[in-house]
């Protein structure tokens, strides 16, 4: 596993490695499309640093730091 998608900055691309969340944070996740695979985009990223957000799968989608760091990418 690469980095968190916490760490990232905006415009920063990279693809879904994998998932540290458990139980219903992680289930919520795939729910939204986050599975292992998919490229993820840093759109937006509030001026505090907290919400961040992303596109994947062809939407917008804000997730908290907390979550995102939950989150890891690779190349």
């Amino acid at each position: 596993m690469d980095r968190s998608l916490s760490a990232c900055r905006v415009g920063d691309t990279g693809i879904v490695q994998g998932i540290t969340a458990k139980g219903a944070i992680k289930r919520h996740f795939l729910d939204m499309g986050i599975t292992k695979g998919v490229r993820i985009t840093v759109t937006r990223i509030a001026p505090f640093g907290d919400p961040i957000e992303i596109r994947l799968r062809g939407y917008h989608l804000s997730l908290r730091r907390e979550e995102a760091a939950k989150i890891y990418l690779g190349g």
